[in-house]
């Protein structure tokens, strides 16, 4: 009886073990990204020069990696995001001598994100390459059918000749990206224009080197002609995963010139659908391109079909039809 009985126990706490070690290893799967190496940066720290982010060392399988650089005091303290600075590579500018640099690398998989720091660079030096000193311009009304022109601003190394590319930006400028072809001095107002801010990015170059200073944005481009409606309308532009992320671009209409809230709903089939609501914060004026990000629910991750359902609210209540984009996960 006592060897079945310690038979029986000792049966029992295979199974526990088992089991606790089965729940560890869902538990360690279920986790965000671990940093256990942080990034780096590669590259020469002079102005006109390219850094290079390197991610570093994560665990749990990172799907995605973002970037933020940091512009530095010389101790490498008192960091500060560069506006826009938000891909792999950083080209110094002018307003980086004399201050150090670091990289923000965020890792995400489905379970959540986690940000690690580089190293700050050593202080950034100055090149004989062109300088700038006062901001390019862009002169003209930002209209549908009207054409913009870049002034290049004011550079120190007598630079022999510019370059030019034109970007959009939503209307909070949250995110800017270059207009395909757009590198002219001049820049013909489209409709796929309306609803952006646009500005100019100027490179200039001499002998030693090439330096790069962005405009200002101009005013939310204008329609060609006055936009009446009933009620708001909203287009999707473009919807995709970063990570676990959703990012969407969309651009709405509306002749009230005030606040609208943005209704976002995540489907799949079977599964409780999820709505949230965003505030436009800069109402369209009359028409303005908007990005927002999310990250769904865990039911609403994995293979199969998803769904991004947005609709635009006024004050009064009246509300767009609804724009869909369908997914089928894999």
């Amino acid at each position: 009886m006592r060897l079945k009985t310690h038979g029986a126990r000792a049966l029992a706490f295979a199974l526990i073990v088992v089991g606790g070690m089965t729940l560890g290893a869902s538990a360690a799967l279920a986790a965000a990204p671990v940093n256990s190496a942080p990034p780096t940066i590669a590259g020469t720290p002079r102005e006109g020069q390219t850094l290079t982010a390197a991610n570093g060392t994560w665990q749990n399988n990172p799907t995605a990696y973002q970037y933020q650089w940091l512009r530095c005091d010389a101790s490498g303290a008192g960091c500060g995001a560069i506006a826009a600075a938000i891909e792999k590579t950083y080209l110094l500018t002018g307003a980086d001598v004399g201050h150090t640099i670091r990289v923000r690398v965020l890792a995400v998989n489905a379970d959540g994100a986690t940000a690690a720091r580089s190293e700050p660079t050593a202080r950034v030096t100055a090149s004989g390459s062109p300088r700038n000193t006062d901001s390019p311009t862009i002169s003209g009304v930002a209209k549908v059918g009207q054409t913009l022109t870049a002034d290049e601003g004011t550079w120190t190394g007598a630079p022999s000749t510019y370059a030019y590319q034109w970007q959009r930006c939503d209307v909070d400028v949250a995110l800017c990206f270059a207009v395909p072809g757009a590198t002219a001095k001049t820049y013909p107002v489209t409709t796929g224009d309306l609803g952006y801010r646009l500005r100019v990015r100027v490179r200039a170059t001499n002998s030693n080197g090439s330096g790069v200073a962005l405009s200002g944005v101009t005013s939310v481009v204008q329609p060609a002609t006055p936009i009446t409606n009933l009620r708001p309308s909203l287009r999707i532009i473009s919807v995709k995963f970063l990570g676990a992320r959703v990012y969407a671009r969309f651009r709405i209409c509306d002749d009230a010139p005030k606040n609208l809230t943005i209704i976002q709903t995540d489907s799949r089939p079977n599964r409780a659908s999820y709505t949230r609501r965003f505030s436009t914060l800069t109402p369209p004026r009359p028409c303005g391109v908007y990005t927002r990000n999310w990250l769904p629910a865990q039911r609403f991750r994995g293979p199969g079909r998803y769904t991004v359902t947005l609709s635009a609210r006024d004050k009064s209540g009246r509300t767009s039809l609804p724009a869909r984009k369908t997914f089928t996960l894999r």
